[in-house]
Protein backbone atom coordinates (compact mmCIF):
# COMPACT_ATOMS: atom_id res chain seq x y z
CA UNK A 1 0.00 0.00 0.00
CA UNK A 2 2.79 2.43 0.60
CA UNK A 3 4.58 1.54 -2.29
CA UNK A 4 1.35 3.09 -4.09
CA UNK A 5 2.14 6.22 -2.81
CA UNK A 6 3.95 8.68 -5.28
CA UNK A 7 7.43 9.23 -4.16
CA UNK A 8 7.18 13.03 -4.49
CA UNK A 9 4.22 13.05 -1.98
CA UNK A 10 5.97 10.68 0.42
CA UNK A 11 9.38 13.54 -0.12
CA UNK A 12 7.08 16.64 0.80
CA UNK A 13 5.57 14.67 4.02
CA UNK A 14 8.50 13.64 4.85
CA UNK A 15 9.75 17.57 4.72
CA UNK A 16 7.11 18.86 6.37
CA UNK A 17 7.13 16.45 9.58
CA UNK A 18 11.02 17.30 9.73
CA UNK A 19 10.07 20.99 9.67
CA UNK A 20 10.62 22.75 12.89
CA UNK A 21 8.09 25.35 12.60
CA UNK A 22 5.46 22.62 11.31
CA UNK A 23 6.50 20.23 14.54
CA UNK A 24 5.42 23.50 16.49
CA UNK A 25 2.02 23.93 15.17
CA UNK A 26 1.32 20.24 14.72
CA UNK A 27 2.04 19.52 18.80
CA UNK A 28 -0.13 23.08 19.73
CA UNK A 29 -2.42 22.52 17.46
CA UNK A 30 -3.07 19.08 19.53
CA UNK A 31 -2.82 20.25 22.61
CA UNK A 32 -4.97 23.22 21.96
CA UNK A 33 -7.57 20.95 20.34
CA UNK A 34 -7.67 19.10 24.24
CA UNK A 35 -8.09 22.25 25.69
CA UNK A 36 -10.25 23.79 24.05
CA UNK A 37 -12.74 20.55 24.16
CA UNK A 38 -12.30 20.99 27.88
CA UNK A 39 -13.35 24.29 27.80
CA UNK A 40 -16.21 24.03 25.72
CA UNK A 41 -17.15 21.10 27.78
CA UNK A 42 -17.50 23.63 30.57
CA UNK A 43 -19.81 25.79 28.47
CA UNK A 44 -21.76 22.87 28.21
CA UNK A 45 -21.95 22.47 32.12
CA UNK A 46 -22.74 26.30 32.20
CA UNK A 47 -25.72 25.99 29.60
CA UNK A 48 -26.63 23.16 31.77
CA UNK A 49 -26.84 24.95 34.85
CA UNK A 50 -27.68 28.64 33.60
CA UNK A 51 -29.32 28.38 30.31
CA UNK A 52 -29.86 32.12 28.78
CA UNK A 53 -30.94 33.34 31.76
CA UNK A 54 -30.02 37.01 33.99
CA UNK A 55 -27.68 35.08 36.14
CA UNK A 56 -25.33 33.88 33.32
CA UNK A 57 -26.09 38.13 31.84
CA UNK A 58 -24.83 39.54 35.13
CA UNK A 59 -21.38 37.14 34.85
CA UNK A 60 -20.97 38.08 31.69
CA UNK A 61 -20.82 41.74 32.22
CA UNK A 62 -18.63 41.15 35.73
CA UNK A 63 -16.52 40.11 33.65
CA UNK A 64 -16.62 41.87 30.56
CA UNK A 65 -13.87 44.70 32.44
CA UNK A 66 -11.10 42.17 33.29
CA UNK A 67 -11.03 40.20 29.85
CA UNK A 68 -10.88 43.26 28.22
CA UNK A 69 -8.36 44.33 30.38
CA UNK A 70 -6.28 41.44 29.63
CA UNK A 71 -6.84 41.30 25.89
CA UNK A 72 -6.17 44.90 25.32
CA UNK A 73 -3.56 45.69 27.68
CA UNK A 74 -2.09 42.84 28.84
CA UNK A 75 -1.79 40.81 25.87
CA UNK A 76 -0.45 43.87 23.94
CA UNK A 77 2.44 43.98 26.27
CA UNK A 78 2.81 40.03 26.01
CA UNK A 79 3.02 40.54 22.21
CA UNK A 80 5.37 43.47 22.21
CA UNK A 81 7.59 41.53 24.68
CA UNK A 82 8.33 38.48 22.82
CA UNK A 83 9.59 40.72 19.21
CA UNK A 84 11.65 43.37 21.72
CA UNK A 85 13.02 40.57 24.12
CA UNK A 86 14.18 39.01 20.99
CA UNK A 87 16.02 41.74 19.83
CA UNK A 88 17.78 42.29 23.08
CA UNK A 89 19.00 38.80 22.99
CA UNK A 90 20.39 39.41 19.84
CA UNK A 91 22.17 42.65 21.02
CA UNK A 92 22.78 44.16 24.61
CA UNK A 93 21.44 40.32 25.63
CA UNK A 94 20.85 42.06 29.48
CA UNK A 95 17.95 39.61 29.31
CA UNK A 96 17.66 39.72 33.23
CA UNK A 97 17.18 43.41 33.63
CA UNK A 98 15.07 43.40 30.45
CA UNK A 99 12.60 41.00 32.20
CA UNK A 100 12.60 42.84 35.76
CA UNK A 101 12.07 45.84 33.32
CA UNK A 102 8.94 43.67 31.80
CA UNK A 103 7.31 42.24 35.05
CA UNK A 104 7.65 46.08 36.60
CA UNK A 105 5.85 47.28 34.10
CA UNK A 106 3.21 44.20 33.77
CA UNK A 107 2.40 44.69 37.53
CA UNK A 108 1.83 48.62 37.16
CA UNK A 109 -0.16 48.35 34.02
CA UNK A 110 -2.44 45.99 36.19
CA UNK A 111 -2.48 48.23 39.51
CA UNK A 112 -3.68 51.21 37.62
CA UNK A 113 -6.12 49.21 35.13
CA UNK A 114 -8.04 47.60 38.35
CA UNK A 115 -8.08 51.24 40.36
CA UNK A 116 -9.99 52.23 37.05
CA UNK A 117 -12.30 49.35 36.93
CA UNK A 118 -13.08 49.52 40.47
CA UNK A 119 -14.22 53.39 39.80
CA UNK A 120 -15.90 52.14 36.91
CA UNK A 121 -18.08 49.33 38.76
CA UNK A 122 -18.82 52.59 41.36
CA UNK A 123 -19.78 55.20 39.39
CA UNK A 124 -21.13 54.27 35.55
CA UNK A 125 -22.42 50.86 35.85
CA UNK A 126 -25.71 51.82 35.92
CA UNK A 127 -25.16 54.63 33.29
CA UNK A 128 -23.98 51.88 30.91
CA UNK A 129 -26.11 49.27 31.41
CA UNK A 130 -29.16 51.29 32.86
CA UNK A 131 -32.75 49.83 33.40
CA UNK A 132 -32.05 46.93 36.27
CA UNK A 133 -33.33 46.42 39.89
CA UNK A 134 -30.31 47.31 42.26
CA UNK A 135 -29.64 43.70 42.72
CA UNK A 136 -28.44 43.39 39.65
CA UNK A 137 -25.96 45.90 39.51
CA UNK A 138 -24.98 44.70 43.27
CA UNK A 139 -24.38 41.02 41.67
CA UNK A 140 -22.25 42.61 39.00
CA UNK A 141 -20.23 44.15 41.87
CA UNK A 142 -19.48 41.31 43.54
CA UNK A 143 -18.58 39.05 40.86
CA UNK A 144 -16.25 41.85 39.32
CA UNK A 145 -14.05 42.04 42.68
CA UNK A 146 -14.21 38.14 42.67
CA UNK A 147 -12.56 38.49 39.07
CA UNK A 148 -10.10 41.13 39.27
CA UNK A 149 -7.47 39.44 41.61
CA UNK A 150 -7.32 37.49 38.03
CA UNK A 151 -5.78 40.40 36.09
CA UNK A 152 -2.24 39.48 38.50
CA UNK A 153 -2.35 36.11 37.49
CA UNK A 154 -2.99 36.68 33.80
CA UNK A 155 -0.25 38.85 33.52
CA UNK A 156 2.23 37.29 35.14
CA UNK A 157 1.24 34.17 33.25
CA UNK A 158 1.79 35.33 29.85
CA UNK A 159 4.76 37.27 30.81
CA UNK A 160 5.85 33.56 32.06
CA UNK A 161 4.18 32.17 28.56
CA UNK A 162 6.30 34.36 26.46
CA UNK A 163 9.70 33.65 27.83
CA UNK A 164 8.54 29.69 27.35
CA UNK A 165 7.35 30.49 23.57
CA UNK A 166 10.62 32.48 23.15
CA UNK A 167 13.02 29.40 24.30
CA UNK A 168 10.61 26.89 22.17
CA UNK A 169 8.66 25.31 25.05
CA UNK A 170 4.99 25.68 23.29
CA UNK A 171 3.92 22.70 25.26
CA UNK A 172 4.38 24.02 28.79
CA UNK A 173 2.41 27.65 27.81
CA UNK A 174 -0.08 25.60 25.96
CA UNK A 175 -0.56 23.44 28.62
CA UNK A 176 -1.37 25.65 30.85
CA UNK A 177 -4.75 27.34 29.93
CA UNK A 178 -6.49 24.09 30.56
CA UNK A 179 -6.53 24.37 34.41
CA UNK A 180 -9.23 27.66 33.77
CA UNK A 181 -12.11 25.27 32.59
CA UNK A 182 -10.87 22.05 34.85
CA UNK A 183 -11.16 24.57 37.41
CA UNK A 184 -14.13 26.22 36.53
CA UNK A 185 -16.08 23.01 35.87
CA UNK A 186 -15.12 21.25 39.65
CA UNK A 187 -16.74 24.52 41.42
CA UNK A 188 -19.67 24.22 39.19
CA UNK A 189 -20.55 20.56 39.88
CA UNK A 190 -19.32 20.27 43.31
CA UNK A 191 -19.11 23.36 44.50
CA UNK A 192 -22.20 25.02 43.42
CA UNK A 193 -24.03 25.25 46.48
CA UNK A 194 -21.28 26.43 48.91
CA UNK A 195 -20.31 29.61 46.11
CA UNK A 196 -23.74 30.04 45.12
CA UNK A 197 -24.40 32.66 42.78
CA UNK A 198 -20.49 33.72 42.55
CA UNK A 199 -19.51 30.21 41.53
CA UNK A 200 -18.47 31.32 38.12
CA UNK A 201 -16.58 34.07 39.22
CA UNK A 202 -14.92 32.44 41.87
CA UNK A 203 -14.21 29.32 39.55
CA UNK A 204 -12.46 31.71 37.12
CA UNK A 205 -10.29 33.11 40.02
CA UNK A 206 -9.46 29.69 41.06
CA UNK A 207 -8.72 28.57 38.06
CA UNK A 208 -6.50 31.41 37.26
CA UNK A 209 -4.21 30.68 40.33
CA UNK A 210 -4.07 27.37 38.65
CA UNK A 211 -2.37 28.32 36.00
CA UNK A 212 -0.08 30.71 37.30
CA UNK A 213 0.98 28.12 39.81
CA UNK A 214 1.63 25.53 37.27
CA UNK A 215 3.46 28.20 34.58
CA UNK A 216 5.53 29.41 37.45
CA UNK A 217 6.97 25.94 38.76
CA UNK A 218 7.57 24.82 34.97
CA UNK A 219 9.12 28.05 34.14
CA UNK A 220 11.45 27.58 37.16
CA UNK A 221 12.30 23.96 35.87
CA UNK A 222 12.95 25.22 32.29
CA UNK A 223 14.87 27.85 33.50
CA UNK A 224 13.82 30.90 31.90
CA UNK A 225 13.50 33.28 34.64
CA UNK A 226 16.85 35.52 34.82
CA UNK A 227 15.74 38.56 37.07
CA UNK A 228 18.31 41.22 37.32
CA UNK A 229 19.14 44.98 38.51
CA UNK A 230 17.00 47.08 36.58
CA UNK A 231 19.41 48.98 34.38
CA UNK A 232 16.91 50.89 31.51
CA UNK A 233 18.46 50.14 27.87
CA UNK A 234 17.10 50.97 24.00
CA UNK A 235 15.88 48.29 23.38
CA UNK A 236 13.43 48.63 27.02
CA UNK A 237 13.02 52.27 25.76
CA UNK A 238 11.27 51.01 21.68
CA UNK A 239 9.30 48.12 23.73
CA UNK A 240 7.78 51.28 25.39
CA UNK A 241 7.08 53.38 23.06
CA UNK A 242 5.62 50.87 20.61
CA UNK A 243 3.27 49.84 23.51
CA UNK A 244 0.69 53.48 23.57
CA UNK A 245 0.17 52.28 19.79
CA UNK A 246 -0.02 48.50 20.21
CA UNK A 247 -2.33 48.99 23.51
CA UNK A 248 -4.70 51.71 21.70
CA UNK A 249 -4.99 48.91 18.49
CA UNK A 250 -6.25 46.29 21.02
CA UNK A 251 -8.49 49.03 22.94
CA UNK A 252 -10.33 49.74 19.81
CA UNK A 253 -10.31 46.00 19.07
CA UNK A 254 -11.20 44.92 22.37
CA UNK A 255 -13.93 47.73 22.24
CA UNK A 256 -16.06 46.36 19.33
CA UNK A 257 -17.18 43.11 22.49
CA UNK A 258 -17.83 45.76 24.40
CA UNK A 259 -20.69 47.78 22.22
CA UNK A 260 -21.96 44.66 21.11
CA UNK A 261 -22.63 43.74 24.97
CA UNK A 262 -24.04 46.99 25.33
CA UNK A 263 -26.18 47.20 22.69
CA UNK A 264 -27.85 43.74 23.20
CA UNK A 265 -28.23 44.70 27.09
CA UNK A 266 -30.82 46.81 25.46
CA UNK A 267 -32.39 44.05 24.06
CA UNK A 268 -34.49 41.36 25.63
CA UNK A 269 -32.96 39.12 28.87
CA UNK A 270 -31.16 36.76 27.49
CA UNK A 271 -29.40 38.26 24.36
CA UNK A 272 -26.02 38.74 25.89
CA UNK A 273 -26.09 35.03 26.75
CA UNK A 274 -27.36 34.09 23.41
CA UNK A 275 -24.21 36.21 21.52
CA UNK A 276 -21.90 34.67 23.69
CA UNK A 277 -23.38 31.12 22.84
CA UNK A 278 -23.60 31.93 19.42
CA UNK A 279 -20.16 32.68 19.01
CA UNK A 280 -18.77 30.06 21.67
CA UNK A 281 -17.71 27.24 18.62
CA UNK A 282 -16.14 30.36 15.70
CA UNK A 283 -14.36 31.31 18.86
CA UNK A 284 -13.53 27.50 19.80
CA UNK A 285 -12.10 26.85 15.91
CA UNK A 286 -10.69 30.72 16.20
CA UNK A 287 -8.74 29.82 19.42
CA UNK A 288 -7.33 26.54 18.62
CA UNK A 289 -5.77 27.58 15.42
CA UNK A 290 -4.55 30.82 16.48
CA UNK A 291 -2.82 29.35 20.02
CA UNK A 292 -1.44 26.61 17.29
CA UNK A 293 -0.52 28.98 14.56
CA UNK A 294 0.02 32.84 16.31
CA UNK A 295 1.66 31.40 19.07
CA UNK A 296 4.34 29.25 17.19
CA UNK A 297 4.26 32.38 14.06
CA UNK A 298 5.14 35.58 16.46
CA UNK A 299 8.38 34.23 17.86
CA UNK A 300 9.41 32.83 14.69
CA UNK A 301 8.56 35.30 12.35
CA UNK A 302 10.24 37.84 14.93
CA UNK A 303 13.26 35.89 14.41
CA UNK A 304 13.13 35.16 10.41
CA UNK A 305 12.31 39.58 9.87
CA UNK A 306 16.14 39.99 11.31
CA UNK A 307 17.71 37.49 9.47
CA UNK A 308 15.78 36.29 5.97
CA UNK A 309 12.72 39.01 5.58
CA UNK A 310 12.02 37.63 1.95
CA UNK A 311 11.66 34.39 3.35
CA UNK A 312 8.95 35.62 6.27
CA UNK A 313 7.32 36.90 3.61
CA UNK A 314 6.85 34.41 1.06
CA UNK A 315 5.90 31.64 4.77
CA UNK A 316 3.24 34.56 5.33
CA UNK A 317 1.46 34.30 2.17
CA UNK A 318 1.51 30.78 1.99
CA UNK A 319 -0.02 30.05 5.33
CA UNK A 320 -2.56 33.04 5.06
CA UNK A 321 -3.72 31.05 1.77
CA UNK A 322 -3.93 27.62 3.41
CA UNK A 323 -5.93 29.02 6.59
CA UNK A 324 -8.18 30.79 4.18
CA UNK A 325 -9.14 27.80 2.19
CA UNK A 326 -8.74 25.37 5.02
CA UNK A 327 -11.19 28.36 7.18
CA UNK A 328 -13.73 28.23 4.51
CA UNK A 329 -14.41 24.75 4.26
CA UNK A 330 -14.78 24.76 7.65
CA UNK A 331 -17.52 27.57 7.55
CA UNK A 332 -19.54 25.99 5.13
CA UNK A 333 -20.14 22.93 6.60
CA UNK A 334 -20.45 24.60 10.23
CA UNK A 335 -23.29 26.73 8.46
CA UNK A 336 -25.15 23.93 6.92
CA UNK A 337 -25.27 21.55 10.17
CA UNK A 338 -25.67 24.77 12.18
CA UNK A 339 -28.87 23.77 13.89
CA UNK A 340 -27.67 19.80 14.75
CA UNK A 341 -24.47 21.52 16.62
CA UNK A 342 -26.42 23.79 19.09
CA UNK A 343 -29.42 21.18 19.81
CA UNK A 344 -26.76 18.42 20.71
CA UNK A 345 -24.14 20.37 22.66
CA UNK A 346 -26.35 22.78 24.85
CA UNK A 347 -29.81 21.96 24.69
CA UNK A 348 -30.73 19.91 27.77
CA UNK A 349 -32.13 21.10 31.56
CA UNK A 350 -32.31 25.03 31.08
CA UNK A 351 -31.40 25.50 27.12
CA UNK A 352 -34.75 25.63 25.45
CA UNK A 353 -35.64 24.07 21.89
CA UNK A 354 -36.53 28.32 21.58
CA UNK A 355 -32.81 28.89 22.67
CA UNK A 356 -31.36 26.73 20.26
CA UNK A 357 -33.09 28.04 17.04
CA UNK A 358 -31.58 31.65 18.61
CA UNK A 359 -28.15 30.72 18.90
CA UNK A 360 -28.14 28.34 15.67
CA UNK A 361 -29.15 31.86 13.75
CA UNK A 362 -26.16 33.50 15.85
CA UNK A 363 -23.90 31.03 14.83
CA UNK A 364 -24.41 31.20 11.52
CA UNK A 365 -24.03 34.46 11.15
CA UNK A 366 -20.72 34.59 12.96
CA UNK A 367 -19.20 31.91 11.50
CA UNK A 368 -19.31 33.70 8.04
CA UNK A 369 -16.18 35.80 9.42
CA UNK A 370 -13.83 32.85 11.11
CA UNK A 371 -11.90 32.40 7.25
CA UNK A 372 -10.81 36.27 7.19
CA UNK A 373 -10.76 37.00 11.08
CA UNK A 374 -7.82 33.73 11.14
CA UNK A 375 -6.04 35.59 8.29
CA UNK A 376 -6.50 39.08 10.20
CA UNK A 377 -5.40 37.88 13.39
CA UNK A 378 -2.26 36.04 11.15
CA UNK A 379 -1.04 39.10 9.37
CA UNK A 380 -1.76 41.39 13.08
CA UNK A 381 1.32 38.53 14.59
CA UNK A 382 3.35 39.36 11.49
CA UNK A 383 2.99 43.09 11.51
CA UNK A 384 3.87 43.25 15.36
CA UNK A 385 6.80 41.47 14.40
CA UNK A 386 7.76 44.37 12.02
CA UNK A 387 6.70 46.76 14.54
CA UNK A 388 3.74 48.15 11.79
CA UNK A 389 1.55 49.17 14.95
CA UNK A 390 0.50 52.49 14.41
CA UNK A 391 -1.06 51.26 11.35
CA UNK A 392 -3.04 48.69 13.41
CA UNK A 393 -4.01 51.42 15.98
CA UNK A 394 -5.38 53.81 13.13
CA UNK A 395 -7.37 50.73 10.86
CA UNK A 396 -8.96 49.21 14.66
CA UNK A 397 -10.17 52.92 15.12
CA UNK A 398 -11.98 52.79 11.85
CA UNK A 399 -13.43 48.65 12.86
CA UNK A 400 -14.53 50.22 15.64
CA UNK A 401 -16.51 52.95 14.28
CA UNK A 402 -18.13 51.03 11.14
CA UNK A 403 -19.62 48.46 14.21
CA UNK A 404 -20.57 51.45 16.37
CA UNK A 405 -22.78 52.66 13.31
CA UNK A 406 -23.76 49.67 11.82
CA UNK A 407 -25.28 48.07 15.68
CA UNK A 408 -27.52 51.15 15.34
CA UNK A 409 -28.83 50.80 11.68
CA UNK A 410 -28.99 46.50 11.78
CA UNK A 411 -30.56 46.37 15.36
CA UNK A 412 -33.12 48.43 14.15
CA UNK A 413 -34.14 45.82 11.59
CA UNK A 414 -32.64 42.58 12.81
CA UNK A 415 -32.28 42.74 16.71
CA UNK A 416 -29.70 40.68 18.25
CA UNK A 417 -28.98 38.89 14.88
CA UNK A 418 -28.11 42.43 13.49
CA UNK A 419 -25.37 43.04 16.06
CA UNK A 420 -23.59 39.65 14.76
CA UNK A 421 -24.10 41.03 11.64
CA UNK A 422 -22.45 44.08 12.05
CA UNK A 423 -19.18 42.30 13.33
CA UNK A 424 -19.05 39.95 10.46
CA UNK A 425 -19.07 42.43 8.29
CA UNK A 426 -16.57 44.67 9.97
CA UNK A 427 -13.90 41.42 10.31
CA UNK A 428 -14.38 40.69 6.17
CA UNK A 429 -13.58 44.85 6.12
CA UNK A 430 -10.66 44.31 8.62
CA UNK A 431 -9.27 41.05 6.85
CA UNK A 432 -8.87 42.80 3.36
CA UNK A 433 -7.10 45.99 4.79
CA UNK A 434 -4.67 43.99 6.83
CA UNK A 435 -3.42 41.93 3.95
CA UNK A 436 -3.70 44.62 1.28
CA UNK A 437 -1.43 46.35 3.69
CA UNK A 438 0.99 43.62 4.56
CA UNK A 439 1.53 42.81 0.79
CA UNK A 440 2.30 46.90 -0.02
CA UNK A 441 5.19 46.16 3.09
CA UNK A 442 6.46 43.05 0.50
CA UNK A 443 6.29 45.42 -2.32
CA UNK A 444 8.17 48.03 -0.37
CA UNK A 445 10.61 45.70 0.75
CA UNK A 446 11.58 44.53 -2.45
CA UNK A 447 12.21 47.62 -3.95
CA UNK A 448 14.49 48.83 -1.16
CA UNK A 449 16.58 45.74 -2.00
CA UNK A 450 16.86 46.58 -5.78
Amino acid sequence: MYNLIPKSIVAKFTSLSNNPLIKNILLIGIVSIIVKIVGFYKETVIASFFGLSESLDIFYIAILIPTFIQNVFIVSLKHLFIPNYIIELNTTNHKGSFQTFSLLLITGIIVLLVLIALVFSQFFLETVFSGHDPYYYSSIRIQLYWVLPSLFFWGYTGFLNGLQEIKNKYLASTISTIFMPIVAIICLIYYRDVFGSNVLAIGLLLGSFASFLYTLVTSILQKVIFLDTLKINDNMKLMLQQYPAKATSGLLTGLNPFVDQFFAAQLAVGSIAAINYGKKIPAFIVGILIMAIGNVLLPHFSRQINTNPRLAYNQLFRILKTIFALGSILTIMIILFSDNIIHILFERNEFTANDTIVVSKIQQIAFAYVPFYLCTLICVKFLTAINKNRFMAWTSFWNLLVNLIMNVILMQYYGVYGLVMSTTIVYIIASFIYVGYTYIQFKNYLKETI
